[in-house]
């Protein structure tokens, strides 16, 4: 069984997120899914197999942490829509079905890949009591993003509030059903609009280094805010990442690049 590590939402390695993907002929049970994606111990391991003509979808996709199977993953996405083109078994667009419906990916400008995702719906609620002690941070506002994300976006006052967050994880946990968005408006002159991290140790991750998935609560928030249906978001987390955004209504397309840096043979 063929293993690739891809590092996602980057155009060199070792930055952005790196991904397992495994292409398959059909999936194992989900027991054996999850104990492979605990042994790779990133934030998401992809399972993808070809599906038969006349599908909705070209291929089946799934991704796990090394803790749960999730419903939506963009890095992840990204990094089979990769593994796909570079091995040729993929040459224009790609259609997944997913547990959040068909997800597409194309070939975008310079090499990159262009992710069509649903976009997140954003209700603004009130700050749960608690939240601001466990962040470390006081927030402007709080939206919950959906069934599909399942976060609370949290809005801090500037680049630095966000970069500075060191978050009570344990604490943390209790306040969505999988993490937490912290975003800001870029400092000017940086190069994209908004900043973000994402911490997710609900589901065994402590922060994400870039996540895909959060930038479809991201799009229409910020787009909303600074009047632009096409922005880029840098999230802030060590190995840190770009991530365009275009929102089209219920529709949000993330375009990125993607690196493979490992590959080779699971033999258990």
């Amino acid at each position: 069984m063929r293993i690739r590590i891809v590092d996602a939402f980057t155009d060199r390695p070792f930055a952005g997120n790196p991904a397992g993907v495994l292409l398959l002929d059909a999936f194992p049970p989900d027991s054996r899914l999850q104990q492979i994606a605990a042994e790779v111990n990133l934030s998401e391991t992809a399972f993808a197999h070809p599906l038969p003509a006349g599908a909705d979808a070209d291929w089946a996709l799934r991704w796990f942490t090394p803790a749960a199977e999730v419903d939506l993953c963009g890095h992840a996405t990204l990094a089979t829509a990769h593994v796909l083109r570079t091995t040729g078994q993929a040459g224009g667009a790609v259609r997944f079905a997913t547990r959040s419906g068909v997800l597409s990916a194309d070939a975008g400008e310079d090499g990159a890949i262009v992710l069509d995702f649903p976009t997140a719906p954003l209700t603004p609620v009130p700050t749960p009591p608690g939240l601001a002690a466990a962040l470390g941070a006081q927030p402007l506002s709080v939206h919950d993003t959906g069934p599909n994300v399942g976060d609370l976006l949290v809005e801090l006052p500037d680049e630095a509030a966000v970069s500075a967050l060191r978050p009570d994880l344990r604490a943390l946990a209790e306040h969505s059903r999988r993490g937490v968005i912290a975003t800001a408006p870029a400092t000017a002159g940086q190069g994209y609009d908004y900043v973000s991290r994402c911490f997710f140790p609900r589901v065994g991750i402590d922060e994400d280094p870039v996540t895909g998935s959060a930038h479809t609560a991201l799009a229409p928030f910020w787009s909303g805010r600074l009047g632009g249906a096409r922005l880029t978001g840098w999230q802030a987390s060590a190995r840190g990442g770009l991530v365009g955004t275009e929102l089209r209504g219920e529709r949000t397309l993330l375009t990125g690049h993607a690196v493979t840096v490992i590959e080779g043979q699971l033999l258990a």
